[in-house]
């Protein structure tokens, strides 16, 4: 692989993120609105970054803190559906995302760390 544009969870979390942004470009949430958009860009951008550090254990670390952002995404999507920011369709279809991407980054992560201790 020869960069991080290649990898199918960075695509996934790029276009994921892209939705966020125009699902909530309208609302004047602006709290709750300034963190989802945060969380839903740490993954892509915390992905691309480990990648680009040229180090495996960076890269694991950096996909671990990808995978995190992950969480505090789903955790604002709930919120933001209980609350009326979301509608409840749009928040299901970006919450399964989310959890897809969340079980993509750590079978990556498995999957280095077998290599690293291989």
């Amino acid at each position: 692989m020869d960069a991080f544009e290649e990898l199918e969870v960075w695509k996934r979390s790029s276009r994921l993120c892209c939705e966020v942004y125009k699902a909530l470009r309208e609302s004047r949430e602006w709290g709750l609105k300034d963190q989802l958009t945060r969380s839903a860009l740490s993954v892509p951008s915390n992905i691309a970054e480990g990648y680009e550090r040229n180090s495996l254990r960076e890269f694991v670390r950096f996909l671990q803190i990808a995978k995190g952002s992950c969480g505090e995404l789903r955790t604002q999507l709930y919120i933001a559906q209980d609350i009326g920011v979301l509608e409840a369709k749009r928040a299901r279809r970006f919450i399964q995302e989310s959890t897809e991407l969340s079980r993509m980054l750590q079978t990556l992560i498995g999957r280095l760390e077998a290599r690293d201790s291989g």
